[in-house]
């Protein structure tokens, strides 16, 4: 009973991924270096100006252990295979426990963090060691004895929240990696959104994620087709000075024209001369004349009848299409005569400006019609060449550049960018390495 039970359960869709990225040495020594001015200021804030609750001092009351200032003279990050990162942090403090016996400080911070995926499917930095110290720099004359400034700001000082709030001495990590969840507008009806499968792994090579992309178009997740390969980062080149090196499977790019094929944003509309006017019209049979009462417009309508397909090649992209294009008059309403099935391929263009990526299609390098239905006798193909092949040879490719024209954004986190950007097309997957720029917002 329960085996006839369980094939009666819907199996749910497997989940595996299209894309990924992989965060270097590089690019960690990166962002530790844009969160060193955060941590010192984040310490100031907290140990020079206790304004808050949310103060690593034990009392917001002055003391007589005054903290003056705050220098972070050194904070990176660190791998830990298998397990995460360390995080060091060095800070100059400047006490005066008098107007005129200015001391120093030194607050050093070692811990531990890794990378979880939490209940609502978002990465969420966590610590798992921390251990704070607190020591007088002392002068060789001083080194016999020890102030007990020291153990007095010992106890001002809260360790133990420091240690528990010790990650939001970096740029936020939780916020910005809830982000790269977010979701990016494609169409206006279309979005897109990068979904970590597990939590990341950590190597001697660097951070390594995979996302899966889901699309919704209307607010109504759309089910994809399935890729036949299962996708997996390549492996990535120990000597590369890049920050992030991001993969995109084949299989993204299908699905990616699968979306906007669904969501309508393909279908089009093209317009050929009057039917007086269009001397290349006169092969027609003479049926066809009979059909219109005036002189007006033929419409090219076009629609896909199968999904389009990326195909990737050692530098090489290539756009499939499968259309059904029918001919006809679009007023008072659309009066089709012709229906004609076109297969072609276009070039794909790509590039990466800002955070996005820029897919245009190129020159068309194969077209083919066949004639699928006809309200005016047979048509012969040669006919049907002459008649249409140049149009859509060269219009279908222009309207799907309009429909990309805005370029797909890329899985990122804010206040990030991307430079220095190198674009590799390999046989089933396109590779990006770049750097990493950030950009302070006010606030």
């Amino acid at each position: 009973l329960s085996i006839l039970l369980s094939l009666l359960v819907p199996t749910p869709a497997t989940r595996s991924p299209d894309c990924g990225g992989i965060l270097t040495p590089a690019g960690l020594r990166y962002f530790a270096e844009v969160s060193k001015p955060h941590a010192e200021s984040v310490l100031r804030q907290d140990l020079v100006v206790p304004a808050s609750p949310s103060s690593f001092l034990t009392s917001p009351k002055p003391s007589r252990n005054q903290i003056n200032s705050v220098r972070v003279s050194e904070l990176s990050l660190s791998l830990i295979p298998d397990s995460g990162l360390r995080l060091s942090i060095s800070a100059d403090l400047s006490i005066s426990s008098s107007p005129s016996s200015p001391r120093g400080m030194r607050l050093s911070i070692l811990a531990d963090l890794h990378v979880e995926m939490n209940t609502e499917g978002n990465l969420e930095l966590v610590t798992s060691a921390c251990k704070p110290t607190l020591e007088e720099e002392q002068s060789s004359e001083e080194m016999g004895s020890k102030s007990s400034g020291s153990s007095e700001l010992d106890k001002e000082i809260n360790i133990d929240k420091i240690c528990l709030e010790v990650s939001k001495l970096l740029l936020l990590p939780n916020e910005r990696l809830i982000s790269l969840t977010a979701q990016f507008p494609v169409t206006p009806s279309c979005q897109a959104q990068y979904l970590p499968l597990a939590a990341p792994v950590f190597s001697e090579q660097g951070i390594t994620i995979s996302l899966q992309t889901t699309f919704q178009v209307a607010g109504v997740a759309i089910p994809l087709p399935v890729s036949p390969v299962p996708f997996s980062m390549p492996e990535p080149v120990s000597s590369s000075p890049s920050h992030l090196t991001l993969a995109f499977s084949e299989h993204f790019y299908t699905s990616l024209f699968s979306a906007l094929e669904m969501a309508g944003a393909f279908n089009l509309t093209l317009l050929l001369l009057p039917t007086s006017s269009c001397p290349q019209l006169t092969p027609l049979p003479r049926q066809m004349g009979s059909l219109f009462q005036e002189d007006v417009p033929v419409v090219l309508q076009a629609v896909f009848r199968s999904s389009p397909r990326v195909v990737l090649e050692e530098d090489k992209a290539a756009l499939r299409l499968f259309l059904t294009i029918q001919v006809g008059t679009g007023s008072p309403t659309f009066q089709s005569f012709l229906s004609i099935s076109v297969d072609m391929t276009a070039g794909l263009l790509l590039s990466v400006a800002d955070t996005r990526m820029m897919i245009s299609a190129a020159g068309t390098e194969d077209v083919e019609l066949s004639l699928a239905a006809s309200n005016v006798g047979p048509v012969p193909a040669a006919v049907l060449e002459e008649l249409f092949l140049a149009t859509i040879r060269e219009e279908v490719p222009a309207q799907t550049n309009v429909v990309l024209n805005e370029g797909v954004f890329l899985p990122h986190i804010s206040s990030f960018t991307y430079t220095d950007v190198s674009v590799g097309i390999h046989k089933d997957y396109v590779s990006v390495s770049c750097n990493l720029e950030f950009q302070e917002r006010p606030g």
